[in-house]
């Protein structure tokens, strides 16, 4: 790609999804100049920018990145964010605070009145925060919106979601088991799931919860065109049992009036597609997680109600 280098800094390198970014900017042609984390497990940088400064406390990346903006030499220009989700605020300040746009994982924030405070500090800097909604670029998913879009303009659809992601012990002694910080379940494996189904279906008009726990969690959902059960677990006891049987721990379904969804592949190159629909003047703005943002906020905040009305079959399964 031939153009000027794009500097970027990245917070949370020791994170899972970290790599995913650092080899974004990699194939867009782009510089790491310098990564945060609290944690020093951060030998996948050699393989990507090895020359790219580390810092393990933000006090001192802040000032760095503070330094290169006075100095004007290699001056930060976005701000990747693969922190745990209850920092993504904080960090999104951090990055705008120093004349850096941001690029944040999702959940962008946990509630949804973070949102307009955010709003409010990109008017102030004229920096922009752009949310990572890969789904929304993968062609399986960017086809069934055509198909949506042009089918019959009053056709309400029936949607079946079901996501198991088999975690272990430690999912739930780290961050991500505590849901003041991640959101709990729904958010933390749902909300780019909610964020497709919303930008497919358009608005959401019904909010229904018959399962929260710490493991898994079922509901209903109304859009404009479809009504939505759904089903999200970390169980590897709710992996159906024929995949079970064949050592799989992960299952993942989606389907449209009985036909299914195939979207179980192209997921390993999205991230590399957001980066350049940001870099060419594209990208997902606040405002387009906002709905999103408002249904996992709404979901962690509603009491369930338990099999009754349109629940998702699972709720059946023992798990």
């Amino acid at each position: 790609m031939s153009h000027d280098k794009v500097n970027f800094a990245l917070i949370g390198a020791a994170g899972y999804i970290a790599p995913r970014h650092m080899k974004a900017i990699k194939e867009t042609g782009n510089n790491l100049v310098a990564a945060l984390d609290p944690k020093d497990s951060v030998g996948i940088i050699d393989s990507y920018f090895p020359e790219a400064d580390f810092f393990l406390e933000s006090e001192r990346f802040d000032r760095h990145l503070d330094k290169l903006r006075r100095k004007g030499e290699q001056k930060i220009d976005y701000v990747s964010i693969c922190s745990p989700n209850f920092l993504h605020d904080a960090h999104i300040r951090l990055a705008l605070r120093n004349d850096a746009h941001a690029i944040c994982e999702k959940p962008v924030v946990l509630n949804p009145w973070n949102i307009d405070a955010l709003m409010e500090i990109e008017r102030e800097t004229g920096k922009l925060i752009y949310n990572v909604l890969q789904l929304r670029l993968h062609p399986s998913i960017i086809a069934l919106k055509n198909q949506v879009d042009n089918g019959p303009k009053d056709k309400v659809y029936d949607i079946d979601l079901s996501y198991i992601t088999s975690r272990g012990r430690w999912y739930f002694i780290s961050w991500k088991g505590d849901i003041s910080k991640s959101g709990g379940v729904a958010t933390n494996i749902g909300v780019h799931f909610f964020d497709m189904l919303g930008w497919i279906f358009g608005r959401l008009q019904e909010n229904v919860v018959h399962l929260s726990e710490a493991e898994k969690a079922s509901g209903f959902l109304r859009f404009e065109k479809a009504r939505v059960r759904w089903f999200l677990s970390v169980d590897a006891d709710c992996v159906p049992d024929k995949l079970k049987a064949q050592g799989k721990r992960t299952y993942r379904s989606l389907t449209m009036d009985g036909q299914e969804i195939e979207f179980s592949d192209g997921f390993s190159d999205l991230h590399t597609l957001i980066y350049e629909d940001i870099l060419k003047g594209g990208g997902f703005s606040m405002e387009e997680t906002r709905q999103s943002i408002e249904t996992v906020f709404q979901i962690r905040n509603t009491k369930e109600v338990g099999r009754t009305g349109e629940y998702h079959p699972f709720l059946l399964k023992k798990c």
